[in-house]
């Protein structure tokens, strides 16, 4: 096949349901010719006349002038027999999320179109290279995998099947960034790149709601404030419904043949079956009044506090003195900054080789928990609370004591932590959550998952480091993609934390990717690749 000029003038939109309509948008905006269709009678009208009373709003708002919205408008033909698709140069399929109706239709628009016109599917979860199957050229079909709202989701997938030819692959490509997005390229892998990199943000979540850590509130919060997520896992997967997130879970999960790391939790399963489907419907794992969040009550309906995980610690009083504090640390530079934040705010440390039964031990370590880790230092767990230094201190600060630590520690820990004692910590901090014992904290679990998978995504060759890194950010809203915040927290403290989780529970799913491994050993980036071939 011979690439279409960077000019070209037309494309197809079969399906004219809100994506349909959305890449009909971005492709009228950028100068092309777009014939809009849809199976259901009257459909494609009411798609553009929808689309045009948006258009007007955002014009009247100061969006773009009169003449691009008059441009854009007439760029946008309804046809109502897809016989009139023969000439156009792209067609882009967006209709029910079903490989056998998909097949049907691309079995019709082979027989349509020239053997040069690209046939594209918006698929976000079906194979390529299966849809492709029912064309006589199947060289000409590929994956074209916006994401909802299309104008302002900056990314789309494209997806070459085992048989589609790479001129397709640049044209589309190109095509994209014509339309303002960014194109890029994945194997036809069960969830491509956005909807497989974040399997691991909610399944690790709640894997940890499940093993009774934390409340889903700590969770979030923990993930929102502290790890810097947009939202927290149970608040997203409200918005999105239940009724989306589980079955893609389900879906992935099986069509990797059970692979542990995508492995999804029978709780979702539960609130799917009994209808809690999130925001849309009023319950999910919150519940909600007009759309809004009512703060303080679970899933249950119970009343609860902020942090209520540890009910014995609910009612330790704050103010109590700290006498000194004793510091084990995995690393030297957390150790500094808790040494520097703790002279700051004037306590006492305590420099013996072994603490003093009165001292305060604070363990700041990785993908362990406290008894284990007072085991390792060889101290009395009765005295020790773990800290999490993965996340900024500034922000917010996770607290871990073991099983039988006594409650005069853990409210020392909370004085220390909970509350800002000065302005090293934010004003109008939350303070501390403080977590029953875990096998690496909150966000140390969370964390590694989402890096470890991108990891393994790039060993897999499902797209560049680049490109797995931009499509996660783009698509799913993270603060950074997976392989540059692996780089900015340190690979070699993930792979520490994977590396424990994974000796102390035998759970292979925690198992260290080797990309992560060998970049991580070798101190380089987890963007390098191997360059002798």
């Amino acid at each position: 096949m011979t690439i279409i000029s960077s000019d070209m003038q037309s494309l197809a939109i079969i399906g004219t349901g809100i994506m349909g309509m959305g890449i009909a948008q971005i492709a009228a905006q950028a100068g092309i010719n777009v014939l809009l269709f849809d199976a259901k009678a009257g459909a494609a009208e009411q798609g553009r006349q929808a689309l045009q009373a948006t258009l007007e709003k955002l014009a009247a708002k100061g969006k773009f002038t009169d003449e691009q919205l008059q441009a854009t408008l007439s760029n946008l033909t309804v046809i109502e027999d897809i016989a009139q698709i023969a000439e156009v140069d792209i067609v882009v399929e967006a209709i029910i999320e079903n490989l056998e109706i998909k097949q049907q239709l691309f079995k019709q628009l082979d027989s349509l179109v020239p053997t040069d016109t690209i046939l594209a599917t918006n698929t976000s979860s079906l194979s390529v290279t299966a849809i492709a199957s029912a064309c006589q050229h199947p060289e000409r079909v590929a994956g074209f995998h916006f994401f909802n709202p299309v104008p302002l989701m900056k990314i789309v997938e494209v997806i070459p099947g085992i048989s589609t030819d790479h001129c397709v692959v640049e044209t589309l490509t190109s095509l994209a960034k014509r339309m303002g997005h960014l194109g890029v390229v994945a194997k036809d892998t069960p969830g491509f790149i956005v909807n497989h990199g974040g399997r691991a943000f909610g399944t690790e979540a709640l894997k940890i709601l499940g093993e009774d850590v934390a409340s889903l509130e700590q969770i979030d919060r923990i993930l929102r404030d502290g790890a810097g997520f947009r939202m927290g896992p149970f608040e997203l997967m409200d918005l999105t419904g239940v009724d989306v997130s589980h079955p893609v879970m389900e879906s992935i999960y099986n069509q990797y043949y059970f692979e542990p790391r995508y492995r999804p939790h029978p709780l979702t399963r539960q609130m799917l079956e009994g209808n809690k489907l999130g925001r849309k419907v009023g319950e999910g794992f919150y519940h909600y009044t007009d759309g809004k969040k009512q703060d303080g009550e679970k899933q249950d309906g119970k009343k609860m506090t902020a942090d209520t995980a540890q009910e014995p610690f609910s009612n330790a009083v704050s103010d109590k003195a700290v006498n000194s504090v004793w510091i084990g640390a995995d690393l030297a530079a957390d150790k500094q900054q808790l040494v520097d934040y703790l002279n700051a705010n004037d306590i006492t440390i305590d420099d013996n080789d072994t603490p003093n039964p009165s001292s305060l031990v604070l363990l700041a370590i990785y993908g362990e928990d406290t008894t284990n880790a007072a085991m390792r230092y060889q101290i009395d767990p009765k005295q020790a609370v773990a800290i999490d230094m993965l996340t900024d201190l500034s922000k917010h600060r996770t607290l871990m004591p073991s099983i039988v630590t006594e409650d005069k520690f853990v409210t020392q820990a909370d004085t220390l932590f909970g509350k800002s004692l000065n302005n090293n910590l934010n004003e109008g901090s939350d303070g501390a959550s403080l977590i029953k014992e875990s096998t690496g904290f909150v966000a140390q679990r969370v964390m590694a998952m989402v890096i470890n998978l991108g990891c393994d995504m790039a060993q897999q060759g499902i797209a560049t480091p680049e490109d797995i890194d931009n499509a996660v950010k783009l698509g799913l809203g993270y603060p950074f993609g997976p392989i540059s915040w692996g780089d900015a927290l340190g690979a070699e403290r993930i792979l520490l934390i994977l590396e424990r989780i994974y000796a102390l529970t035998g759970d292979s799913r925690y198992r260290p990717s080797p990309w992560l491994q060998r970049r991580a050993k070798l101190s380089i980036s987890l963007f390098t690749q191997q360059s002798n071939f």
